[in-house]
């Protein structure tokens, strides 16, 4: 059984920086492809970012790309997500989700190819 657990949500000002963090529990963590993806009130759950296993390959979404940065420390079973220059529209809750194996870049924007989830954090962005 998988467990994912995120942390590093908050309350920011515009301009301001976050880091979240996600541990994974129950398996081998190097095999799992991570992302983050987050939702706002009354809208879809969206893509944010992915990285592989071997941490050769990062994607972003166009709305975050130079402004956030993923990576992952296998040593510790953990993704991050670097969050700079936030803006109100980034506020949402962020989900960090894994996936055994590898895939391929469409793939790694669509939420449903993922296996596993966390509770997700809120992120909130003040104007």
């Amino acid at each position: 059984q998988v467990q994912l657990a995120e942390s590093g949500g908050g309350l920011v000002q515009t301009g301001g920086s976050l880091r979240l963090s996600c541990a994974l529990f129950g398996r081998i963590f190097t095999n799992y492809f991570m992302g983050w993806f987050r939702q706002a009130p009354g809208k879809e759950r969206e893509f944010v970012a992915a990285i592989t296993w071997n941490l050769d390959t990062t994607y972003y979404a166009d709305s975050v790309k130079g402004r956030f940065t993923i990576s992952r420390d296998n040593a510790k079973n953990a993704v991050y997500l670097q969050m700079n220059s936030l803006k109100p529209e980034d506020t949402a809750v962020y989900y960090c989700a894994a996936r055994l194996g590898v895939m391929t870049p469409n793939r790694a924007t669509i939420y449903s190819n993922y296996d596993y989830w966390g509770q997700g954090t809120q992120v909130t962005v003040s104007s």
